[in-house]
């Protein structure tokens, strides 16, 4: 069992900066592959990034790529995202995951955090 808790969401100005962390429990968090994933008002949820258990292969969404990096510390249970450059269009609330293997289909994580909320304004 692994259960995720998100930190690090709030509210920035367009072309700002934001930092994710998603802390993880358990002893086994290096095992597991580790996706961040969005959902924003009456849309579905869509993929972001993701990273391998040795955080040695990185995916990312053509939306986010070149902005967005993802990166974990298996030694402190944490995988982050950092967001540059934000855009209005990022307003969502953005859920990390777990999977045993790294892959940009959500139904194939195993674990999900509660979320937290980033809202980009113009």
């Amino acid at each position: 069992q692994v259960q995720l808790v998100e930190s690090g969401g709030g509210l920035v100005q367009a072309g700002g900066s934001l930092r994710l962390s998603c802390a993880a429990s358990g002893r086994t968090f290096s095992s597991y592959a580790m996706g961040w994933f969005r959902q924003a008002p009456g849309k579905e949820r869509e993929f972001v990034a993701a990273i391998s258990w040795s955080g040695g292969n990185t995916y990312y969404a053509d939306s986010v790529k070149g902005r967005f990096t993802i990166s974990r510390d298996n030694a402190k249970n944490t995988v982050y995202l950092q967001m540059n450059s934000l855009k209005p269009e990022d307003t969502a609330v953005y859920y990390c995951a777990a999977s045993k293997r790294a892959t940009i289909l959500g139904y194939e994580y195993d674990y999900w955090g509660q979320g937290t909320q980033v809202t980009v304004s113009s």
